[in-house]
Order: C-alpha cells, then structure tokens, then sequence
C-alpha cells in the first residue's frame, strides 16, 4: 500500500514538475523582454528581433503549461518563436548597414522560414485523420523532422556569422551567439530524440520551457550599451561546405518524408514503392554527386548568389603564386604555367600561348592540356596582335561568333579560332605597353559570360604574367650573350691557329717548287696543298663572318641548280629528292645560300629515319623564291621551335652544338631573306628559305635609278 501510495504521488508530481518548469519559462522570457525593452541598448540592430523572441517564448511557455506542448496552438506559437529568432539571426547579417550584406544569407533565410512555415500545414493535414496510430506517428515524425531542419540551419548560420566576425567584434555576439545555439542545439536534440524514439523524452520535454527561459534571460544580459556594428565577411568554403551539409540534409529529409507518406497508403504496394523509391534516390545521388559538371554548376550558383564578388581573391592569389613559383627539372615550363595559372582562375580545363614573332605574327609556343586543338604555323596576323597591344582587349570569342564587334576584331580573329567551338576567350599580356604573348582559353565545364570582374582579374593577371614572361627573356638574353662572349674568345684562338697552319702550308708548297725532284711527286703534292689551303681559307672566313652577319657580294642563284647539287652532295650517304624543279632565280650569295641549306638538310636527315627521304621543293610565290626542306622525321615541339631551335648552344641532339640552325638563319637574313619552319611531333618539319626573286629585285632597282635626283 505504501508502494502504491508513493507512485500514485510520484505520478501526480511529475506532471506539476512540467507544469512549474513551463510556468518558469514563461516567467523569464517575459521579464527578459521588459528588460530588454527598457534597458536595452536602441542602436543594436538585434532588439527588435530579441524582444519579438522573447516575447513570442513567454506566450508558448504559457500556453504550453496551460494546454500542453503538443497542442496545436503550442505548436503554433512555437513555430512564433523559432521564425522571430531566424529574424534577429537575419538582423546580426544586416548590422553594416549596407543592403549587400544581405545577399549572401538571403537565400539560406528564406528556406528556412518555408520549413518552418510546414508546421501548420503538418497539422492540417493531420487533425482530419483524427487519432489513427499511423496517422498520428507520421505526422509527429514530420514535425519532429521540420524542427530539426531549423535547428540545423540555423546553428550553421551563426556558425558562419561568429566565424565571419572579425575578432575584436566577436564579443558583441557572445551572450546573444551563446543565448542563440543554446536554444537551437537544445531542440536538435531533443527533436532527434524524439524522431528515433517515437515519442519526446518526457525529462527534455519538460525543461524545455525553462531552457527557453534562460536563454532569453542571456538576451537580456548582452543587450548592453557597447554595441558596436558587425560586418558579415564568411569564407568561401565555410559557406560552400554549409551549403552542402544543408542539401544533404534536405535530401535525406525528403527521402524520409516520402517512405512515411507511402507508408501511410499501407499493403504490399507500399512497401514496394518505398523500396523503389529508395533505391531510385539512392542511384540518383550516386549519379549527380561525383559528377565534375553538377559540382561546378552549385559553385557557380553559389558564387553568384551569395557573394557581392565571385572571386575569393586571396585564395586565388595564393593558387596563382603556387603554381608560378612550382618549376624545377622535370616539371612544366614556364610557358606551360602562365597557361595554367591563368585557366585556373576562370575553371578554364585548357589553354595555349602565343607569343608575337619578329613579323609581331602570333606562334604557338605551348599548350596545356589541350593536345587536340589544330594549331596553324602563324595562329595570328599582325593585325590581331596590334589590335589587343593597342587597346588591351580582352575578347570573348562567343561574343566575336555572335557578329559583337567592340574594337573592330572581328575581321583580325582568325579563322580557326571561330572555328575551334572549344576557344572561349582570349587574353593579351601587356608589359610596358608591348604585347608579350597571348592566352587562348578553352571553355569552362559551367561556361558563362565574361563581365567587368573577369576583365578586370583577368586583365591584372596577364600584366603580371607578362612580367614573368619578360623577365625569362631578359634573363635568357644575358645568358646567351655571355655564351656569345666565350664563343668568341674560343674563336679568336682558333682563329689564331688556322691563320698558322695556312702559312705553313703556303710556305710548303712554295718550297715544293724549288726543291721536288719527282715532278709527278711535285704536281700530287703541290694540287694536294693547295686545296688544302683553299679549303682552309674558305673555313676562315666564314669562322670570320659568325655573329657580324656579313656576306660576300650578292647575285643571282639558280636555286634548281643549288638544289641538285646539295642532292648530289648527299648521293650514297641519305636518300635526298626534289619534287618540283620550276626555274626560279633569286638574289644572295650562293655559297653562304649552301652552307645554310647544307645545315637544315643536314638536320632533317639526323632526324628522319635510314631509308625515309629529305624533299627539296623549289617554288616561286609572288616576289620571292623559296626552297623547302621536307621531312618526315620526328618533328620538334611548338615550344623548342619558339624558345631553342634558333637559339646557339641549344640542340636537341644528343651531342649537338646547336649552332647550325643559328647560322643558318644568319646567313639567309644577311641576304634580305627569311627561314620560317613548320613541325608536329612525331610527323615531321618543313623549313622554307625565302629569298627575293631576281627580276623583282632588278625591276626595283631600276625603278630607284628612275626616280630624279634631288639637288644638293
């Protein structure tokens, strides 16, 4: 009986405990919103919000002691209090005063007030069922899974709002952050708890109310007179990782949401539509998740939505530094790097540079991850590469497609670059005013449309990527011509015993006159040294000519001529043919004209195979003649023909001195001509020798000696 008489008045007891607990929460919220109202300070931007909260608590508190938590109009003033404490959250967000600071948490705000905005109609829909267990179960698992979505979200809201705080105003934020979490950290729990269980812990249940009340209580203890402003500055991946967290969460809710609603129709069609729908949803995440295109696509949304600016720029400073500053042997060059430091900024997966030649025509010089575009041998005229030095034009090239002419570029936009779909954007790098290279741009995963801060990034970047390029050249040049300086010294002691060994042997064959007694001995002798010292005597001057650019006189050549010689030179040795033997006659001097075609024959023989032939084609194109050295060797890569092929003391054979191409470049530009080259790796190289024909250069000079004599 005892026993009996201590249960009964422990169950009476519990119930009043509940009651004096809410009671209490009613009490507290209500005195910390007079307090607030009076004492608080009015230039806190989150007053309002508070004393709307704690207002909105007092009236659940009591209304919960009164009717019960469970209610529907507890409920409802629940739900009250929750969208006020979302409104101060917005009202911390705002403190700067300005209407952009808004932007980023907007989004995120408004879809919890939806959530939130659910509870009512959970129970509309579920007081016409009336008290069904089913019914009943899955309307308080429907609540309890809304409450839960609020409190998620807004604890990683003021997780953003401390965290983007700047920590001499973090403690403006300590009593209403504290206050705030308490609140939301205490109903996730307990919603959760409730969720698993299927029912509310009758202890948690119960405290809630004077929780409630203390923590308004903390509202009122932080609502002090120094308040200075908050400005709402959150990193990037904070806010993209939140994001992220609120999706899966809202992803998992709907999947939950949807196998109780099924579960309501009842039989075996139930139970077999929520298996179909698990498994439907599960292959759809596993679909969507991993791809690289959807990601991007939630970055850029994000980015857009949620950010006054759509760069992080510190981060991208950082990237842009790490990957200049990564070389060393064995890794990319650093043409190769400008292309990617510069893609990574706009999510470009590919990229090529180009850089202005000698005629200011554009060259490929190197590509980076974008082996399959088809580049020309001149990708740009001069007419471009003037066009983007003179106004420092950044060119979408969708725009240019369009017909969207700003500068007039569309008639200097070449053809393979309209053609090339993948081609998204050109950027000029610009230092000191002169045009170092150009950046071709592939199309991003997400494209979109360039705008100003794109221009204005992209247009920085380049200035400083053009400085690095600059300073490699620079850098380059002073080596070379410290190269130069010990080549000539070397020289000038070779130079020094050639000299010797010529008067040595001239004085022997003088001496062989006199004093042979075989005369046939004598003729062998004499023909023998004096070749020898006519060979010697060659060699010397042209050993005299490297570096000055000077050739003997100048004259007409019969290149079909020249080209069957250097043909015949090569008979037994390598296969060597002409394919077109038009006659065409240019001005130059023939045996510096030789030596040169001798060096690239030379070359695209040591890089064909044994029986693969080295074509010779001589053609006449308009005022110039030209012979081309054809191979189908292993051709150089746009790189090497941009940065070393005619560059001394750089080969790329084994063993090479490098000087050849150098010189024969010399040779033919001491005669008024030019060598242009075309290679692919892996299909071979054309060089073409350009010279002025003949006729054009005698018609010229008549012309001149027409013209009158102005008088002195």
């Amino acid at each position: 009986m005892a026993g009996g008489r201590a249960v009964i008045w422990l169950g009476g007891m519990v119930p009043m405990a509940g009651f004096l607990a809410w009671l209490a929460g009613a009490v507290l919220s209500a005195g910390a919103m007079l307090w607030i109202w009076r004492n608080g300070e009015r230039a806190r931007p989150d007053r309002i919000g508070l004393m709307a909260a704690s207002g909105a608590s007092a009236i659940w508190c009591a209304l919960a002691a009164g009717l019960g938590p469970d209610h529907g109009v507890a409920v409802i003033a629940a739900m009250v209090r929750n969208l006020a404490l979302i409104a101060t959250i917005f009202s911390l967000f705002a403190a700067d005063g300005r209407t952009a600071s808004l932007k980023p948490v907007r989004p995120v705000i408004i879809a919890l007030v939806m959530v939130q905005l659910l509870q009512p109609v959970v129970l509309l829909v579920g007081y016409p069922l009336g008290d069904a267990a089913h019914a009943g179960r899955a309307a308080f698992e429907a609540r309890a899974l809304i409450d839960m979505l609020v409190a998620i979200g807004a604890l990683m809201l003021l997780h953003n709002l401390y965290a983007g705080a700047a920590s001499a105003l973090r403690p403006v934020l300590r009593w209403t952050g504290m206050a705030l979490s308490g609140i939301f950290a205490y109903d996730l729990n307990l919603h959760t708890l409730a969720y698993l269980g299927g029912t509310t812990p009758w202890a948690l249940g119960d405290l809630r109310g004077v929780f409630a009340g203390t923590m308004a209580v903390l509202f009122a203890l932080g609502m002090n007179a120094a308040g200075p402003r908050v400005q709402f500055s959150p990193s990037r991946a904070v806010t993209f990782r939140t994001l992220s967290l609120l999706l899966i969460g809202g992803y998992l809710a709907g999947m939950v949401l949807v196998t109780k609603s099924l579960a309501l129709i009842g039989g075996d069609v139930a139970r077999a539509s929520q298996a179909v729908f698990v498994v439907a949803a599960i292959i759809a995440a596993a679909v969507a998740l991993p791809s690289a295109r959807i990601r991007g696509w939630m970055r850029v949304t994000a980015t857009k939505h949620l950010f006054q600016h759509r760069y992080d720029y510190r981060q991208e400073w950082l990237r842009f530094t790490r990957t200049i500053g990564h070389g060393g042997s064995g890794g990319a060059s650093l043409e190769e790097r400008v292309v990617k430091a510069l893609a990574d900024i706009t999510e470009s997966p590919a990229g090529l540079l180009l850089m202005p030649n000698e005629q200011a025509q554009l060259e490929l010089t190197a590509r980076w991850n974008w082996p399959t575009i088809a580049v020309p041998a001149v990708a740009g005229d001069f007419a471009l590469s003037g066009l983007l030095e003179q106004h420092n034009l950044i060119l979408a090239l969708d725009e240019a497609r369009e017909g969207i002419d700003h500068q007039g570029e569309l008639s200097a936009v070449p053809t393979w670059l309209m053609e090339a779909e993948d081609a998204w954007a050109l950027i000029p790098l610009i230092h000191f005013d002169r045009l170092v290279g150009v950046i071709v741009l592939a199309r991003p995963r997400n494209p979109r449309q360039l705008d100003w801060e794109d221009f204005d990034l992209l247009r920085v970047t380049g200035q400083q990527l053009a400085s690095y390029l600059a300073e490699q050249a620079g850098q380059q040049a002073l080596m070379d011509a410290s190269r130069f300086d010990e080549f000539n010294r070397r020289m000038a002691f070779v130079m020094h015993d050639i000299k010797n060994l010529v008067s040595q042997l001239s004085l022997l064959a003088a001496n062989a006159e006199k004093h042979a007694d075989n005369p046939a001995f004598r003729a062998d002798m004499l023909v023998t040294l004096r070749n020898s010292a006519d060979k010697l005597s060659a060699l010397l001057a042209r050993l005299g000519r490297y570096g000055t650019g000077q050739v003997a006189a100048l004259g007409p050549i019969d290149l079909v001529e020249l080209a069957r010689s250097i043909a015949a030179r090569f008979a037994g040795v390598h296969p060597v043919a002409l394919t077109r033997e038009g006659a065409v006659q240019v001005v130059g001097d023939r045996e510096a004209l030789e030596q040169a075609l001798l060096h690239l024959v030379q070359n695209a023989i040591d890089a064909s195979e044994a029986n693969s032939p080295v074509f010779l084609d001589v053609i006449a194109e308009g005022l110039h003649g030209t012979i081309e050295v054809v191979d189908a060797g292993k051709g150089m890569s746009p790189e090497f023909v941009r940065t070393g092929l005619f560059k001394p003391f750089v080969s790329s054979k084994s063993g090479g001195f490098g000087i050849g191409a150098f010189e024969a470049r010399e040779l033919v530009r001491a005669m008024g001509g030019r060598i242009t080259v075309e290679s692919r790796e892996g299909l071979g190289t054309r060089f073409a020798v350009v010279l002025p024909l003949a006729e054009a250069v005698r018609l010229l000079g008549a012309q001149n000696a027409d013209k009158p004599q102005e008088v002195a």
